[in-house]
């Protein structure tokens, strides 16, 4: 990643958004594990930090990491939007040919992205899926009904729509509508404009800091609404095939 001083700054060729609120433990050590992963990988790459309006301190631990880091970009929202708008707001600020996504919560092994890659171009998306979850039973549960409910609704087959840890070619971000709640379809949303998705194991640990923000109230009753909406979409999309006399 080094270049000559004046030199224009180098297009990334990966880059990682990773929404955070409020995990301010977590961040140093996530960007010192990734840091180290993505040198490795012989990739140019930045890493986008979107702080989803954190009131624990984030904000200046994610300013000292963007200091002492050329690789770093740390965007805020001015309140907390949730996790599609963060997700959005790093999706349009990315630079790179290949855009992954992942928790700051460091519950996700960087050491996977590795595997993701892997699969692109062959496939224009891979998205992971969780092996050996390291949450507590109530978690478990609703992210199991919470993934068949979803795909019984919409008719797709993602093993763990809640897993975060996933890799897409930047075409497959261009035109997602999305809307609050729209992150946890993106596989289903990137499959119904025609791009390949596959799917890969990908480890979990468990939380050593901070709080998690996800359980049964806003993981199944509140998606319930955005899965009809998901449901609708795919019922009135528009698709034919045109060829061109000449």
């Amino acid at each position: 990643m080094n270049r000559p001083a004046g030199a224009l700054p180098e297009v990334p060729q990966i880059s990682i958004v990773i929404p955070a609120y409020n995990e301010k433990s977590n961040l140093l050590p996530l960007w010192e594990e990734l840091r180290s992963t993505l040198r490795s990988l012989g990739r140019t790459f930045e890493v986008i930090f979107v702080d989803d309006g954190s009131a624990d301190g984030s904000r200046e631990v994610l300013s000292d990491i963007r200091r002492g880091a050329r690789e770093v970009r740390v965007l805020r929202l001015a309140a907390n939007s949730g996790q599609t708008a963060a997700l959005m707001a790093g999706f349009r600020a990315a630079a790179g040919g290949i855009v992954v996504t992942m928790d700051a919560d460091r519950q996700n092994d960087p050491a996977d992205i590795a595997a993701l890659l892997s699969r692109i171009p062959e496939f224009d998306a891979a998205v992971g899926y969780r092996l050996g979850r390291k949450d507590g039973w109530v978690r478990l549960l609703s992210s199991r009904i919470a993934n068949a409910v979803r795909n019984a609704v919409s008719g797709d087959d993602i093993i763990d729509t809640g897993c975060t840890l996933k890799a897409f070619r930047r075409e497959c971000l261009t035109n997602l509508p999305m809307y609050s709640g729209m992150h946890r379809f993106l596989p289903t949303l990137v499959r119904m404009d025609g791009f390949r998705v596959c799917q890969v194991p990908v480890r979990h640990r468990p939380r050593v800091a901070g709080q998690s923000k996800y359980g049964i109230a806003n993981r199944l009753f509140r998606s319930s609404h955005d899965l009809m909406v998901v449901r609708w979409m795919k019922s009135r999309r528009i698709r034919y095939d045109l060829t061109e006399e000449l």
